[in-house]
């Protein structure tokens, strides 16, 4: 897909394994409340154990499914293809920034969209340190587990000295380097309980779009996949 016309591009990273309602309710909110334009990247097949319970060709399927009709949010596959130009290699959200960085430019603002449960482990992510250098990180609470109030010791260190932005226009006034708390009137939802369901039997109608629940079934998706 063609980069670089968004004014304040944001991506949203995940397994999407499937992708279901409380997905596309951040993308939407996260579109209208910053006025942007929300690329939803599904992580590529991990190469060294079993991939999910659906394949990344499936699971983009679903994504491009779920959001069909909706304006300003759009299907991005640049994990998946850089997974196939790269088999066997793990693939980072920071080299995924990387690269979006690199087809940009150094001053086009970027944003990448995570959980508040992501930002408590954002430490442990590869080369984690970068990610502030290349976008913006744009924080989503969700329901029963809000953005941390106490941060891990390393993570405390990189985001004090006024890394916190609490001003949306400082995203597009920027390339990135800011932390910004986006709140949201967020829904239930997990991937877990879709495929539960799935796996017992159960209809997911009301927690995965109507597309993607007649995906998953003409497919037999999640058959065997309760966890």
């Amino acid at each position: 897909m063609s980069r670089g016309t968004d004014r304040l591009p944001v991506y949203y990273g995940g397994t999407f394994d499937p992708i279901h309602n409380a997905h596309l309710a951040i993308a939407i909110g996260a579109r209208d409340a910053l006025h942007a334009r929300v690329h939803l990247v599904p992580a590529a097949d991990p190469p060294h154990r079993a991939v999910p319970g659906a394949s990344a060709a499936q699971r983009a399927q679903m994504v491009a499914l779920a959001i069909a009709g909706q304006p300003g949010l759009a299907l991005d596959r640049i994990e998946l293809e850089r997974a196939a130009r790269l088999q066997g290699r793990p693939s980072y959200t920071v080299d995924t920034l990387q690269q979006l960085r690199q087809q940009l430019g150094p001053e086009q603002p970027l944003a990448w969209l995570i959980g508040g449960d992501s930002l408590a482990g954002l430490a442990g992510w590869h080369q984690w340190q970068r990610l502030f250098a290349l976008a913006h990180i744009i924080v989503v609470g969700r329901p029963g587990n809000l953005l941390p109030e106490v941060l891990p010791t390393d993570l405390a260190a990189q985001v004090a000295g006024g890394r916190w932005c609490m001003d949306a226009q400082q995203l597009h006034a920027r390339p990135g380097g800011c932390l910004y708390p986006l709140p949201l009137p967020l829904r239930e939802g997990s991937a877990t309980a879709v495929r539960s369901a799935v796996a017992g039997g159960q209809a997911v109608d009301g927690l995965v779009p109507p597309a993607v629940a007649a995906y998953i079934d003409a497919h037999k998706l999640y058959r065997f996949h309760a966890g």
